[in-house]
C-alpha cells in the first residue's frame, strides 16, 4: 500500500537588503599558471568575484640581455638575441642588425630588404596564430588551438628550409643574411598564402559570431585610447581602441613603402575588437607577402645540395678561409655612434637603442619591448571586473614574458 509523501514548505528565496560582506581575499595567480603563458605572478585582491586590485610581479625570466651586449663582441651577442622575444625572433634580429648597419654605414641590398619583409610577415602570422589558439583555449575552446598549430607548423617548415631552425633562427647578418633563399622557397610561401586565406575564413566562421565567445569578449576589458597612449601601449592593443598607429605606415622600413596594405583598427577597445584587429592583420600580412614575392629583385638562389656536398672541402681549404675572412668578427670595431631602431612587431613597438664606442663590444644596448608597456595597463582593465574575465582580458593583450623581463 503506497503512502503519501509529506509535503514540505520550502523557502522561496533569500533576500538581503545589502550584499554579504565576505571581506577581501588576496590570491596568487602564477608564476606557474597555464594561462599566463610564462612565469608571471599576479597578486590579485578579490571581493567575492570582483577584482579590487591586481599587481603583476615580473623578473622571473630575467637573463641580463642588455648587460650581455657589454661583455661580448657584437657578433658574439647577435645569436643570443633570438631569446628577447622568441615568438618573433626575426623582429629581434632586424632591429639589432639594422642599428649596427646604420652606425657602420652598411647598405642592405634591395633583394635582402624584401627577404626580411617576407620573413617578418610570416613570423607575424605565426605569432598571431599562437595567440589565437591559446586565447581561445583560455576561454574554453579546444579545437581552434589545434587548427592554429596545424597552420603554424607550415610556417615553421618554411623557416626550417630557409634557416635550418624552426625557432631561434639567427638568419639575418649585418648587411644581409646568412644565405639566400633556397630554390622554390618563394613558391612555397605563395602556396601557404593561398591555403591560409581559406583557413582564416574557417576560423572566423567558427569563432567570430559564436555566442559564447561574444559573451566572454564583447564589452569586456574596455579601455580608451588616451589611457593606452599614456601607458605607452602599442600594437593591436592600441589599434583595437581606434588608433591607427603602425610603424610600417608611419615610419616605413625595409620596403613597406613599396607595398599597399591597410591598418585595421577597432572602435570599442574591448577584447572582441582586439581579436578582430589581429585576425584582420593576418589577412593584411598575406597581401604584403604576395606583393613582396612579385616585386622582389632577381638574384641567385641558394643551392643547398651543392653547399652540403662542398662543405668539407671548403672547410679544409685554408686559402679559401683566408680569402673569405675580410673582417675578423671577434675583433671588428664598429665606429662610435648611437641609433634607435624600431619595428612593428606582432605586439607593438620593438626597439633597440645601440651605442658603440669604437670597441668590439657595445657600450650600451637598450631593448624596448612592447609587452612590458602593454602589461602595465592590466591593473586598470581588471579593476572592478569579475574574476573570470581576467584570462580573457590578459589573453587579449598578448604578453610574452621573455620580452618583459629580458
Amino acid at each position: 500500500m503506497a503512502t503519501e509523501q509529506p509535503t514540505q514548505s520550502l523557502p522561496q528565496g533569500v533576500y538581503l537588503e545589502k550584499d554579504i560582506d565576505a571581506g577581501e581575499l588576496t590570491v596568487n595567480i602564477g608564476p606557474q599558471h597555464p594561462s599566463t603563458h610564462g612565469v608571471l605572478r599576479l597578486i590579485t585582491t578579490i571581493d567575492g568575484e570582483v577584482v579590487r586590485d591586481i599587481e603583476p610581479v615580473i623578473g622571473y625570466l630575467h637573463r641580463s640581455k642588455e648587460k650581455m651586449a657589454e661583455s661580448r663582441s657584437l657578433f658574439q651577442y647577435q645569436p643570443t638575441i633570438d631569446r628577447v622575444e622568441y615568438l618573433s625572433a626575426f623582429f629581434d634580429h632586424y632591429v639589432f642588425v639594422t642599428s649596427l648597419e646604420q652606425i657602420a654605414g652598411l647598405k642592405v641590398p634591395k633583394r635582402m630588404q624584401y627577404v626580411r619583409m617576407i620573413t617578418m610577415e610570416l613570423n607575424r602570422i605565426a605569432s598571431h596564430l599562437l595567440w589565437f589558439g591559446t586565447f581561445l583555449l583560455d576561454l574554453g575552446a579546444t579545437s581552434p588551438m589545434f587548427y592554429a598549430f596545424r597552420d603554424r607548423e607550415k610556417i615553421f617548415s618554411l623557416f626550417e628550409q630557409l634557416t635550418g631552425a624552426r625557432m631561434m633562427y639567427n638568419y639575418y647578418r649585418f648587411g644581409g643574411a646568412n644565405a639566400d633563399m633556397p630554390e622554390g622557397w618563394l613558391e612555397g610561401a605563395l602556396d601557404f598564402c593561398d591555403d591560409f586565406e581559406q583557413r582564416i575564413d574557417e576560423y572566423e566562421a567558427i569563432v567570430t559570431k559564436n555566442p559564447i565567445f561574444l559573451d566572454r569578449t564583447v564589452g569586456v576589458g574596455v579601455v580608451d585610447a588616451e589611457t593606452l597612449i599614456a601607458h605607452g601601449v602599442t600594437g593591436p592593443t592600441l589599434r583595437g581602441s581606434g588608433v591607427a598607429l603602425d610603424q610600417r605606415k608611419d615610419n616605413p622600413y625595409c620596403c613597406y613603402d613599396e607595398v599597399t596594405f591597410d591598418v585595421p583598427v577597432g572602435q570599442n577597445g574591448d577584447c572582441y575588437d582586439r581579436y578582430l584587429v589581429r585576425m584582420a592583420e593576418m589577412r593584411e600580412s598575406l597581401k604584403i607577402i604576395r606583393q613582396a614575392v612579385r616585386q622582389i629583385p632577381g638574384g641567385d638562389t641558394a643551392d643547398l645540395m651543392r653547399r652540403r656536398a662542398e662543405g668539407d672541402e671548403a672547410a679544409n681549404d685554408i686559402e679559401l678561409q683566408i680569402a673569405g675572412q675580410k673582417i675578423n668578427l671577434l675583433t671588428y670595431k664598429a665606429p662610435p655612434g648611437e641609433v634607435m631602431t624600431t619595428v612593428e612587431s606582432p605586439r607593438g613597438f620593438l626597439g633597440c637603442y645601440l651605442i658603440t664606442d669604437g670597441t668590439p663590444k657595445a657600450y650600451r644596448c637598450k631593448w624596448r619591448g612592447a609587452s612590458f608597456s602593454n602589461l602595465t595597463v592590466l591593473p586598470l582593465l581588471m579593476k572592478g571586473r569579475l574574476f573570470p574575465d581576467l584570462m580573457a582580458i590578459f589573453g587579449s593583450i598578448d604578453v610574452i614574458l621573455p620580452e618583459v623581463d629580458r
